[in-house]
């Protein structure tokens, strides 16, 4: 029974409970068995590549293997094999996914390693390209994209470039400077600087943990996906293309609650409601928190987080919870600065006050601007947002854009379900606006009418 389950390095190391342990030890012995495997109980890349199949790219089969085999093991039978062994096997598994960072961090090194020597920034740079592509297609591969595959089944390089590119930007060196792209591509990474990456940016270990866990079939039960990726609610009837791809989505669900993680429901699209400034607030009112996104006429993709439902109303509205985002061309989030409480605003026919969509800044000086007349916008920051401390989002100050979409996020609480159906002023933003401008209280709830003063 088990050449090897009972060493004395693999109890001391697995950080795996007993029935998962089981489950390693059942892949390790299919792994063994293949081709390339050997009698004493170890297992080649070939038979690694052979599991794997196409669900994962084989340049990601080959570090993941690399990784194993550098796995230093405490039986000198194993020492200068080239196999690897149930020990490296378990080692590196519980370490990689179950792990401190610290521990984590040694694991992302080995498979960063290319030879000995020295691990250099644009090292690491290529092997988090190579694991955000791979996330991608193993998620592709298994049928676990969650309704986002409408746009493109393959996400761009650039897609990925910009995802590396923010992952990579909380990389401290050893002088204390963050990487700041290619003019520091020859900056050395030791293992320090590794774990600490590791440590400050979480994505890089889920990404590896659906790597192992999707690329290899290994302990599925223990990976759930939906506060990664949002399950994506559309119209089944329509034909839609969203303008985030699935790397966009996890960016932007990383950065909400956990509650509103798990679905994402389109509210509206100019795509499949035109472009109308009307539909648009019929549409995203009184649907709880949502994120707007544009691409303007440019290929510049960015957007805002409204944390309480939109009102038609001629005053500010919202918390500090609210933040802009750009997606493309880089990935950044601003939050808000306590110096105003302009987070959103939403207007629609008045004559003294501004019309239209409006986060941070201040009248005509907007952070994200949608004018009424639909198509145009501003992004003003001289030199940043006053509410989110963003720079400009969009290429140019003043924009156009034929693309929007707004989507509700979580479930629908019932509190913002039956505002939606209470009242007909809630289907006349307009009349609505006239009565809060006129001073005129709503009692009623449920009817809402406005009271006579002359009688």
């Amino acid at each position: 029974m088990g050449n090897a389950k009972s060493l004395s390095g693999q109890k001391m190391c697995s950080k795996f409970l007993p029935e998962e342990q089981a489950e390693v030890d059942r892949l390790f012995d299919v792994l063994s068995s293949n081709k390339g495997g050997s009698a004493t109980g170890t297992f080649s890349l070939e038979a690694l590549k052979s599991h794997v199949k196409e669900a994962l790219p084989a340049v990601m089969v080959t570090r993941l293997y690399n990784g194993m085999w550098r796995v230093k093991p405490t039986h000198k039978a194993h020492e200068g094999c080239r196999n690897v062994s149930r020990e490296q096997f378990t080692v590196f598994l519980s370490h990689l996914l179950k792990g401190s960072f610290e521990e984590k961090g040694r694991m992302v090194m080995k498979m960063i390693l290319a030879a000995e020597g020295p691990v250099k920034a644009r090292e690491v740079q290529e092997f988090t390209e190579e694991l955000v592509t791979s996330l991608v297609h193993v998620l592709t591969h298994r049928h676990e994209l969650r309704g986002w595959t409408r746009r493109n089944s393959t996400v761009s390089p650039t897609s990925v470039q910009v995802m590396t590119a923010q992952l990579l930007s909380e990389m401290k060196f050893q002088d204390g400077h963050k990487f700041l792209g290619p003019r520091c591509l020859d900056q050395i990474c030791d293992q320090t600087v590794i774990e600490d990456w590791v440590f400050h940016v979480p994505h890089v270990g889920i990404f590896l943990s659906v790597v192992i866990h999707r690329g290899l079939h290994l302990l599925n039960s223990c990976l759930d996906l939906s506060t990664l990726i949002p399950e994506c609610h559309t119209d089944p009837g329509q034909q839609f293309e969203s303008i985030l791809d699935v790397l966009s989505v996890i960016y932007l669900n990383s950065h909400l609650a956990v509650e509103q993680r798990h679905c994402w429901r389109l509210l509206f699209s100019t795509q499949l409601h035109g472009q109308s400034f009307s539909q648009l607030c019929s549409h995203i009112t009184h649907q709880g928190p949502c994120l707007l996104v544009l691409e303007d006429s440019d290929g510049y993709v960015f957007g805002g987080f409204a944390s309480c439902s939109w009102e038609v109303k001629p005053q500010f509205q919202g918390d500090n919870k609210c933040f802009l985002f750009s997606i493309i061309p880089s990935m950044a989030m601003y939050m808000h600065t306590g110096y105003n409480d302009h987070f959103m605003y939403l207007n629609q026919g008045q004559q003294t006050m501004p019309n239209g969509l409006g986060m941070g800044g201040q009248h005509h000086y907007f952070g994200l601007w949608v004018a009424a007349d639909f198509g145009k916008g501003h992004s003003k920051a001289k030199p940043t947002c006053t509410t989110y401390n963003s720079p400009q989002l969009s290429a140019q100050e003043d924009f156009q854009f034929d693309k929007m979409e707004v989507w509700g996020l979580g479930d629908l609480l019932e509190t913002y379900s039956a505002k939606n159906k209470k009242s007909i002023l809630d289907s006349n933003p307009t009349a609505q606006s006239l009565l809060e401008i006129s001073g005129q209280a709503r009692h009623s709830e449920g009817l809402r009418e406005v009271p006579d003063d002359d009688d």
